[in-house]
């Protein structure tokens, strides 16, 4: 085998260098040379011919098991086997090659003679979720940004230490100490001195991984789309928010609003993301939480903007009904961006355009779907009316428990003006009223509500009318997409939609998964770095979800952390005939749903084989 290089542009550096892969020859069945890739190795930086041809040659026995050198270091350049083991380690692991170890193996067996009563196990940790998001953290090469930012090797390996931490053990910066202390290994694959860990650290790195959170986003967003192919021509914006235990009185930050948890009593923060339909962020905020949904937008839109400015064509802004203000469809069009949302209002007045016919398609529990292009009056924008058989059951049912709760609310209005004590005065009873229809706005529009009194305005009695059964679910299960793509394909445009859904599952994790909610930190700026620690977490848990995903295994992540918990590290400790004891530190072998998503992500099933060491008498 040996190196073979093509010139590339260095992203790390910007200049035209060598870019190597380690190719190997092979006759074919004809009998005619051939060449084939057995791994991408990337760029050399630093290397000199001479080692590059020392090291293809260890290559080359290892794969042949001709050089015991695996295991004993016969070449005094310690770069050189650095390169020879990582590349052919990654080979085995990519299953480019057979790994031939069967003679080596009897050369490197330990006999012992042991006590059996003397057998102990101790210091058991958790050590597969760690291990899983530790080489997808390599993979991310979070380390090597961290580095190029002139951080030390031990800030580098706390943080790593504390990202891995947040996508396992959601929790405080208290209980988190605890938990690396007491139950996992996540030290023993960062290196970090799990003496030093302390809630103080954790609390001081979650602040300065923050410093770099506008830099290392771009990073990320960009290194995701180059690990996986990924073009950004679809991006989905929304925004979420979460709610803080505490009075929080001198916050900026926190402020009343409504509140998606239905935490009316407590004060929120806004988190908005601008993700792509694989599930990756692109970009993030924070913003007060009194913040209208619809005055995001314009902001995000224009720092997304900046920082894809090198794109020959916008992408397709997707997003939900609460940003589709008529101001922000004029500010997408004027900065290049093509947009699909919900209208915001069912269309009252459109033409079915007869040159396209109702198409249907079927959703995942395989319920019709009408799809229809519509032409509004006065409108620019293309529509497409949606029926959906489900929704219309659903939106039925909803209206008549709410038409029973409202004329309940009228009987309990209408009781009070015969009732001794009761609300009786024409102004108390019309507020009564409005209160109740602001608590009911979808219903209250079909009913007419008289109140008749006397010559004193005292509310005498009232009655109400439906002023048509039949319109309380005449639109129902019926919305509209607006969009100002001019494409004439009804199943295109309702397949873009349908990645918003990737946003929602986004925010499930962020909130539930990752525990972004509740918020109990006081200062502003601990908030701050609270949310971008769980979005460094997210990076983490969807660049494994994506992988999975591609080989059918759409575990959730929970379910996903407590299967890979069932592998453990194990010290063992015994005393062998010469008294002396041995000590060996392994890995268990992971289980069968271990192994699969490991084979799945191509990664290692341990970060290390054993560690061993005898202490004498």
């Amino acid at each position: 085998m040996y190196f073979k290089s093509i010139l590339r542009i260095n992203p790390q550096t910007g200049e035209p260098s060598g870019y190597y892969r380690l190719v190997e020859s092979y006759r074919n069945i004809n009998d005619r040379v051939c060449h084939r890739t057995l791994l991408n190795v990337g760029f050399l930086e630093g290397l000199t011919a001479e080692q590059l041809n020392c090291i293809q040659k260890r290559l080359t026995e290892y794969v042949n098991g001709t050089s015991n050198s695996l295991f004993e270091q016969e070449n005094s350049d310690e770069v050189v086997n650095m390169y020879a083991h990582r590349f052919y380690n990654q080979m085995i692991i990519d299953k480019r090659i057979d790994q031939v170890l069967s003679t080596q193996v009897n050369k490197i067996k330990d006999w012992q003679t042991i006590d059996i009563n003397s057998v102990k196990n101790k210091d058991v940790r958790e050590i597969g979720a760690e291990n899983m998001c530790f080489q997808a953290i390599k993979q991310l090469g979070i380390q090597e940004f961290l580095k190029n930012k002139s951080w030390s090797s031990e800030r580098i390996n706390l943080a790593i230490t504390q990202i891995i931490s947040r996508a396992v053990y959601p929790a405080s910066e208290l209980k988190t100490s605890r938990w690396i202390q007491d139950n996992s290994s996540v030290c023993e694959l960062t290196g970090y001195n799990l003496q030093k860990i302390t809630k103080d650290c954790l609390y001081q790195m979650s602040h300065a991984l923050y410093s770099e959170k506008e830099s290392m986003e771009q990073f990320l967003s960009k290194k995701t789309n180059e690990l996986f192919d990924i073009l950004d021509k679809i991006i989905l914006y929304d925004i979420t928010n979460t709610y803080f235990e505490g009075e929080k009185r001198k916050s900026h930050l926190a402020k009343f609003g409504r509140s998606k948890e239905k935490r009316s009593d407590a004060k929120l923060v806004v988190l908005a993301v601008v993700i792509n339909p694989e599930g990756f962020i692109k970009y993030s905020s924070v913003y007060e939480g009194n913040m209208a949904d619809c005055k995001t937008l314009g902001d995000m839109v224009e720092r997304l903007r900046l920082a894809t400015s090198s794109l020959g064509k916008r992408a397709i802004v997707v997003m939900d009904a609460g940003f589709a203000t008529e101001e922000n469809t004029i500010m997408l069009k004027a900065k290049g961006y093509d947009y699909l949302c919900v209208s915001r209002s069912n269309l009252k007045q459109y033409n079915v355009e007869l040159s396209h016919s109702t198409v249907i398609v079927r959703d995942r529990k395989k319920q019709e779907i009408e799809l229809q292009f519509v032409q509004a009056h006065q409108k620019t924008d293309y529509y497409l009316k949606i029926k959906s058989q489900a929704k219309s059951i659903k939106e039925r049912s909803m209206n008549r428990k709410f038409k029973e709760r409202f004329e309940a609310g009228l009987l309990q209005i209408e009781a009070g003006l015969s009732k001794k004590g009761g609300v009786k005065q024409f102004d108390k009873v019309h507020q009564r009223i409005g209160r109740l229809k602001q608590k009911y706005p979808s219903i209250h529009k079909h009913y007419n509500i008289e109140v008749e009194t006397n010559t004193d305005q005292v509310a005498t009695s009232m009655k109400w009318k439906i002023k048509s059964t039949e319109s309380i679910d005449a639109n129902s299960g019926i919305y509209f997409l607006q969009t100002s793509l001019n494409i004439s394909d009804e199943t295109t445009i309702w397949t873009i939609y349908n990645t918003i859904r990737e946003i929602e599952y986004t925010f499930r994790v962020l909130k539930t998964d990752l525990d972004l909610r509740p918020i109990y930190h006081k200062s502003d700026q601990a908030t701050m770095a609270h949310l971008n620690l769980g979005l460094l977490a997210y990076w983490v848990v969807n660049t494994i979800r994506y992988q999975l995903k591609q080989k059918g295994i759409k575990s959730e992540w929970r379910e996903l952390v407590r299967i890979m918990n069932t592998q453990k590290c194990v010290t063992t400790v015994a005393q062998n005939k010469k008294e002396e004891i041995i000590w060996m530190r392994r890995c268990s072998e992971p289980e069968a749903k271990v192994k699969q998503i490991y084979d799945a992500l191509k990664y290692k099933y341990a970060p290390f084989s054993q560690k061993k060491s005898v202490v004498h008498k």
